[in-house]
Formats: C-alpha cells, sequence, structure tokens
C-alpha cells in the first residue's frame, strides 16, 4: 500500500467533472492483528513549572511520552519545550530536513507532485520563503494563541521560532490516505454510546514515527478546557485528539475529490489550527458544526466530529467552497462500493476510494451490531490496512481512547500502526492530572 504524500500549497482550483479514483487496495491476505492491549498506567519521569513528563507503553514495542502542560499559551509552550528540549530540537529539525528532500527531489523529478507556483517560488526564493508566505497569508485567520505557544516552545527548547512556525505548515502542503468511521445505535452493543476511528496514513519513511507524544493541555481559566494532541513532540496543531468534553476529530486528506468539492483556497484558517479549536473550545458537536460552517475553509478533506454527551458523529465535506455535514442517511458519495449502514458513517482512505472503502463498509457490516474497541483492532483497521502511522479508536461514552503508532527506528515488530499493539489510555484520569507545584524540578 503506498501513501501519497503531495507536498503542494493549496490552491484556488476548479475540480473536473470526470474525477479521478484512486487505485490502491487492500492485500487480501491481511492478518488479523491480535496483539493484546497495553492496559498499564503512566509512570511519571519528571516536572518542571506548568508540566509534567510521563511514559506509557514498553519501550521495545508501543512506549510513548505523554506530557501535561497548564497555563497560558506561552506557559504551555514553554513547560512543552522544557521537558523534551532536546527531542523537539531533534523533531522539529527532522521535519525540516525532510521537507527539504521532499522539495528537491520534487523539482528533480519528471513526476511533478508539486504545484508549478510553488516550485517556483522554491527556486526563486527557497524553501523557507515560500513556507514564510504560507504563514503570513495565514495569519489573519490564526488565533495570536497559537503563536504564543510556538515561542514558548522555542524559548523552552532552544528550538528555532520560525522553523517551528514553517513546519506547522506541513498540514496545508501534505495529504495522506486516511480512514475514519463514526458508530452508534444499532451498530454498537450498547445503544447510546458512541465509537469513533482516526486512522492516520501518511509518510512512514519520514521521521515521524521517532517521535509519537500525547500532548494533553490544562488552559487557564478563560482559555477553552483540557483536550489531548495525539501527535509529536513539538507538534502544536491537531489532526488527532480528544477533550474533556467527550468529543474528538478525525480528518482525511482528500487527493481524489469530485466536482462537489468546487474550490480549494490558499486564503483561510489552517485546518490543524482548526481541528485544535474544536477539540479546545466547543462544547458540543452544535458548536463544532457552527465553527467549520462559518470559518474560512481551505483545501479538500474529509473531517469528523463526535460528542460522546450527545451520541453524535459528523463527518464533513469540507472545501473553500462547501461545508456538508453527513449523517448515516445522507451520505456521500452514492456509489455501490460506499454503501449506507444504518448508525454509520465512514470513509476509507479517500472521498473517491472503491477498494478501501469497500473494505471498511465490508468489516464494520461484518460486525454490525458488535463494533467494539476489540473488534476494530482485530478484524477491521488491520483488514482494511488503514492507519499505518498511528490510530486513535475513541470511546466516547467512556471517555476511553486506544492509541497505536508505527514502529520506531529503535522498536521491535511490524512497521505499521494497524498491525502493532494499541495502549489504552483513561481520559477522564488524564484530564484530572494535578498541576505540579510552583517550584517543581
Amino acid at each position: 500500500m503506498s501513501v501519497r504524500i503531495i507536498l503542494a500549497l493549496c490552491l484556488i482550483c476548479l475540480q473536473t467533472t470526470n474525477a479521478a479514483y484512486c487505485s490502491g487496495k487492500p492485500d487480501p491476505n491481511a492478518k488479523q492483528n491480535l496483539n493484546p492491549i497495553y492496559t498499564a498506567s503512566p509512570t511519571k519521569i519528571k516536572s518542571v513549572v506548568n508540566g509534567h513528563l510521563y511514559t506509557i507503553g514498553q519501550p521495545a514495542d508501543n512506549q510513548f511520552y505523554i506530557v501535561h502542560v497548564w497555563g497560558t499559551p506561552y506557559d504551555m509552550g514553554k513547560a512543552h519545550g522544557q521537558l523534551l528540549d532536546k527531542r523537539t530540537n531533534a523533531m522539529i529539525n527532522s521535519v525540516w530536513k525532510y521537507l527539504e528532500e521532499q522539495v528537491i527531489g520534487a523539482i528533480n523529478s519528471t513526476v511533478h507532485i508539486f504545484k508549478p507556483w510553488f516550485l517556483k517560488d522554491v527556486a526563486d526564493f527557497g524553501l523557507d520563503a515560500a513556507l514564510d508566505l504560507e504563514i503570513e497569508i495565514t495569519r489573519p485567520f490564526t488565533r495570536k494563541a497559537f503563536f504564543e505557544e510556538a515561542q514558548g516552545l522555542a524559548d523552552g527548547s532552544g528550538a528555532d521560532f520560525k522553523k517551528i512556525l514553517r513546519i506547522h505548515m506541513i498540514g496545508e502542503l501534505t495529504k495522506g490516505d486516511c480512514s475514519m468511521f463514526g458508530a452508534w445505535g444499532k451498530s454498537v452493543p450498547v445503544e447510546g454510546s458512541l465509537l469513533q476511528l482516526r486512522a492516520l496514513d501518511w509518510s512512514v519513511d519520514g521521521p515521524f514515527k521517532d517521535f509519537p507524544q500525547v500532548t494533553v493541555y490544562h488552559p487557564i481559566e478563560g482559555n477553552g478546557h483540557a483536550f489531548a494532541n495525539f501527535g509529536w513532540t513539538g507538534w502544536i496543531g491537531s489532526i488527532t485528539g480528544m477533550s474533556s468534553k467527550n468529543m474528538a476529530i478525525s480528518e482525511i486528506g482528500v487527493t481524489f475529490p469530485d466536482e462537489t468539492f468546487g474550490k480549494e483556497s490558499r486564503f483561510g484558517v489552517p485546518f490543524t489550527y482548526l481541528l485544535r479549536d474544536i477539540l479546545q473550545f466547543d462544547n458540543t458537536i452544535d458548536d463544532s458544526i457552527n465553527r467549520i460552517a462559518n470559518s474560512q475553509r481551505t483545501c479538500d478533506l474529509i473531517l469528523g466530529v463526535g460528542d460522546g454527551k450527545m451520541g453524535e458523529f459528523r463527518g464533513i465535506q469540507y472545501s473553500a467552497s462547501v461545508a456538508n455535514f453527513m449523517d448515516d442517511v445522507n451520505m456521500k458519495p452514492t456509489a455501490s462500493w460506499h454503501p449506507q449502514i444504518k448508525d454509520v458513517v465512514y470513509w476509507g482512505m479517500d472521498w473517491l476510494c472503491p477498494a478501501f472503502s469497500q473494505t471498511l463498509s465490508r468489516q464494520l457490516t461484518k460486525h454490525y451490531g458488535n463494533i467494539t474497541v476489540e473488534n476494530v483492532i482485530r478484524d477491521v483497521t488491520s483488514i482494511t490496512q488503514t492507519g499505518n502511522l498511528h490510530i486513535a479508536i475513541y470511546d466516547l461514552t467512556n471517555s476511553i481512547a486506544y492509541l497505536a503508532n508505527a514502529k520506531s527506528t529503535n522498536q521491535s515488530g511490524p512497521l505499521y500502526a494497524y498491525e502493532r499493539s494499541f495502549v489504552k489510555l483513561n481520559m477522564t484520569e488524564l484530564f484530572n492530572v494535578i498541576p505540579p507545584e510552583e517550584n517543581s524540578t
């Protein structure tokens, strides 16, 4: 299974009516994931002012850091940087090097994975200037708090502030083959409960797999509520995460849209910042619907938002032109390979991706009425072969998350997250961790 890395800024462009389809498909001999779920509690490593550092999981298998931060945006960024200063620098510099290599490869390739104007900008002005331009274009739509947190991260870790901002534009530059579903009602064993999947299929030959981290934010009063970012060290945007309001996000980059997406745009809020705002500020799914509908949107995506309090999930067809909210009745696209399933909304790998969507629908239908975390791990993501970089399964009713990451350089076992063991996270406990004392060291 290939991962399409498309390093290109979102342009204002019309989609053709003769839409292309993704050509990938799961291996018909895919094996079930029979690994046990890791259920032990996190282990505390150290504290600083406004922050705690924990690890969870087994070092050779599924270990990652959990970082807790408190205070203002600047305070939280600084604590993050102080707790993992060397690791933050390594992550930021590794991602920057990776971007440079991808750009050079694209310029020297006959296969143009970049937009022509972007390659020209890089050739004329350099990668730094091209990304700085994107930062300035999106600045009017970006909350000041993101820049404050990035400055705190730089001050706490010693990492380059501008480089931190630049790598956070990667969300607007890349698209991964991801999958999601929301399942409730008669599709799950306990009516009234909600289960949500976020499977991230992205670059496993890049640096991200070596820096997995859950960052738990505890903002000051008046600046939102506690939430958790499932990502990497030094990463402050959101692509995967869950909030203390029993809400969670999913996301798919759309490489194969149809004409219903309309136009893309460079001028708007970076979607990783919008998704973070959903986690940090929204109390209900209705808040998120209003936020998305009224935002200045950019590139083609499918978003997912679940609300465990209300037992509701919505998938969102997202672009500069449209924000269409879908449940199990009006789910699109309408196709034989993407059949409706009562009380389930899902997409496999892309908007127009028949083989993966069909396999995902088949596995969900196989377990209909008993779609559980255990069955999803064993027989849904593994057979669909989705979630190579990381997978989050959210039990939003019980405020529990299950996370698997791709094999890092120093770990053993299979490479892809969907083949590896998951770690159980009691999110209620994480959101209620006690802050450090003022003179913590």
